[in-house]
């Protein structure tokens, strides 16, 4: 299975930014990860999509949204919905994270909406699950990551395992300068692949699962290391290029 490395600027960057970062990551591009072995994606803020998609074409960087709105269209002022990303030439999109959960209340309900939605316009998805550190000290973190798992998937396709991704992104680890130590991070990483896999059968073995909780190059080896560890979901580290393609590089290595 391919490593992923997926960067999420969240509500940072410029188009000047943009401009620096896309000539930078594109220059510097290991050789290594050109061959199907490493597949990278950036995620900038909305309105710097377009301008990245123009700078990405044609290159092995795909481009992903931070955030969508389930319905198509409508009177829903400020939205961006599935189509219109896929119309800027979108290949992929976060949902269920967890700064939307907590900051914007979303519900498993409305984050289940959300990936049928993208599944539906073709677009593939990374779904984000998480404990808080309340409910890991409190010995909840499965029964938390199994809940919200099982709420976004009801009603799930088989036929679209090959566009759906999975972040386990410890909440507690998220901005915060704390890291899941890899074999944390590999328990939980195991136990959601068991989960898919009895949810799915043999495709829930196809799915990959990325770690998402301030990852940086000093830590990504060790976790990319771990058997049930398919890439990393990158925030902060992924704004700032040299940092960026270090972790890339040590997806290949």
């Amino acid at each position: 299975m391919a490593k992923w490395i997926v960067g999420n600027w969240k509500m940072n960057g410029s188009r000047t930014h943009v401009a620096e970062f896309a000539a930078g990551l594109l220059a510097g591009f290991p050789a290594g990860a050109r061959n199907g072995a490493v597949r990278v994606g950036v995620c900038p803020p909305a309105p710097y999509l377009p301008d990245l998609g123009s700078r990405l074409e044609g290159s092995p960087v795909l481009l992903g949204a931070q955030n969508v709105h389930p319905w198509a269209g409508g009177a829903y002022t400020g939205e961006v919905s599935a189509p219109m990303l896929a119309d800027l030439g979108v290949k992929f999109c976060i949902a269920g994270h967890s700064e939307r959960r907590h900051l914007f209340r979303e519900t498993d309900a409305f984050i289940r909406e959300k990936l049928a939605a993208l599944l539906e316009a073709k677009l593939m998805a990374i779904l984000c699950v998480g404990e808080t550190l309340a409910q890991r000290e409190a010995g909840e973190q499965t029964t938390v990551v199994q809940a919200q798992l099982t709420a976004a998937l009801e009603g799930f396709s088989a036929a679209a395992a090959d566009r759906l991704l999975v972040a386990y992104e410890p909440v507690w680890a998220i901005g915060t300068g704390k890291t899941a130590q890899p074999q944390q991070a590999q328990e939980m990483h195991a136990f959601v692949r068991q989960w898919l896999k009895s949810r799915l059968g043999d495709l829930g073995q196809t799915i990959p699962i990325l770690y998402g909780g301030s990852v940086t190059p000093d830590n990504a080896r060790a976790l990319l290391q771990q058997p049930d560890i398919n890439g990393a979901l990158v925030g902060g580290a992924s704004l700032k290029v040299e940092s960026f393609l270090a972790i890339i590089q040590q997806a290949i290595n």
